[in-house]
Formats: structure tokens, C-alpha cells, sequence
């Protein structure tokens, strides 16, 4: 265990257990710090990000620096990332400067200009980001708000919404979601078991749709446990029909 405090010289192998422990001790802070995509970075995350990724980097290429103490860092950082998330949902103050309020920037086809200058994003990106989302005329914009992770949400006026069939009257079948429950012979037996059912259930399923087990490529099921199977042979078909 040598490795983790700092020498005169590291051993490839004490190069390796370094990059090793390093890796797998980020990979747990990360998890207690909660998955976010890069778009979804708060203030508070983005700046631990920075923090944790510059602790951990300097021990991992300097065998001078011990790499206990950038874990006892890390960890100490993690403890405050949670409890000042944790306060946050507890003090008004505290939550409004860490996820503030969003800025409106359309409202009612009319910019706020002084808004666009506090989000410090100028006109032509404002309408960068509208063709992004199929809206050329800022007219239809009911409203459009900046978002504290840096997204614009936009709502367009009543006379601009697509038609949904409900506005049309027409009867529409409840929403069932589509979940994979064999995976290139693989089953999802825990899914299997959130559906109450079982393997034996499953396997009578493709038996009656008369394909082989072993030809299944990929089954799925919805909520009202409706199996759909795709076979090889099936797969390769519809892929020469495919064009390129």
C-alpha cells in the first residue's frame, strides 16, 4: 500500500494500483453526487465537477503527493455537496441562489431585453436556439424562458399548437410503454417479475407466436403484456429493405 502515499519514485505497477483506486473512488463520489448530464449542470455541480477532477488528476501523475490525502479531500467535498443540496431543499435563500428563478425572454412575441443582457446571451443566439427547435417566427412565442441549467424552454400561442386528438374528438387507446424483455437470448428477468410474470410464461408466448427460442433476437413487452418477437432472419430482411 506504498502506492498511496507519495515517494521519490512509483513502480509501474504502483503507477497502475494508483490509476486504479483513483478510478473507482471517482466512480462512487460521482454516484453519492447524483448522475447529471452535462446540460443539466447546476452552478454548485459544475463547480465540484472542476474541484474534484483537478484533486484527484495531481496525485495520479505526481508520486510526490499522497493519494490519501486527495481521497480524505474528495470525501469532505462530497459530505458538503450533500449537505448544502440537502439544505437547499430547506432554505428558501439557499435554493434560490443555487437554482435561481428562470428569466423571461419572449412573452407574448415581445423580447425582454433586460432580461437577454442578465442571461448574458445575445439576440442571435436567442434565435439560434428557436430554428434549433423548428419556430421561425418569434410572433408565435408565447413565452420563452431561460432556465437556470442553461436551456430555453419555449411555449407557442394556442393558435400555434400542433392539433392533438383530443381537440378533434377522437378516441385514442391508453399509453402502454414498450420495454425489451429478451436481448439477443438474454431475458429480463426482473422486469419479467414487475409484470407478474415468469419464464415459464414467456416461453409458452413465443411458443405460440411458433418461433424457436433460439432465434429470437429481440422480444418486448407493454402493459398489457403484449409480446412482439423479432427473429434473425426477420431482423436481416427488414434490413436489406432498409436503403442507404
Amino acid at each position: 500500500m506504498d502506492f498511496f502515499h507519495s515517494q521519490e519514485t512509483l513502480t509501474a505497477a504502483e503507477w497502475g494500483m494508483r490509476a486504479v483506486v483513483g478510478y473507482f473512488f471517482l466512480l462512487i463520489a460521482a454516484k453519492l453526487l447524483g448522475q447529471r448530464s452535462i446540460s443539466q449542470l447546476r452552478f454548485l455541480d459544475f463547480i465540484i465537477a472542476l474541484i474534484l477532477g483537478n484533486i484527484i488528476a495531481h496525485p495520479l501523475s505526481d508520486e510526490h503527493l499522497s493519494l490519501t490525502g486527495s481521497m480524505i479531500s474528495t470525501t469532505v467535498l462530497v459530505i458538503l455537496y450533500i449537505l448544502t443540496s440537502w439544505l437547499s431543499l430547506k432554505w428558501n435563500v439557499l435554493k434560490h441562489f443555487l437554482d435561481p428563478a428562470p428569466l423571461t425572454l419572449v412573452k407574448h412575441g415581445k423580447m425582454m431585453m433586460k432580461n437577454l443582457r442578465k442571461a448574458r446571451i445575445s439576440v442571435d443566439h436567442l434565435f439560434s436556439e428557436l430554428r434549433k427547435q423548428q419556430i421561425e417566427d418569434i410572433d408565435k412565442i408565447a413565452l420563452a424562458l431561460w432556465e437556470p441549467g442553461g436551456t430555453i424552454s419555449v411555449f407557442l400561442e394556442t393558435q400555434y399548437q400542433p392539433v392533438t386528438p383530443k381537440d378533434m374528438y377522437i378516441p385514442t387507446s391508453s399509453f402502454s410503454l414498450v420495454r425489451p424483455i429478451i436481448v439477443e437470448g438474454t431475458t429480463n428477468v426482473n422486469l419479467l417479475t414487475q409484470q407478474g410474470k415468469n419464464k415459464m410464461w414467456l416461453e409458452a408466448q413465443i411458443q405460440a407466436k411458433q418461433v424457436n427460442w433460439k432465434d429470437v433476437v429481440l422480444a418486448t413487452i407493454d402493459d398489457q403484456d403484449q409480446i412482439h418477437v423479432y427473429t434473425e432472419a426477420a431482423t436481416a430482411e427488414q434490413n436489406e429493405r432498409t436503403p442507404f
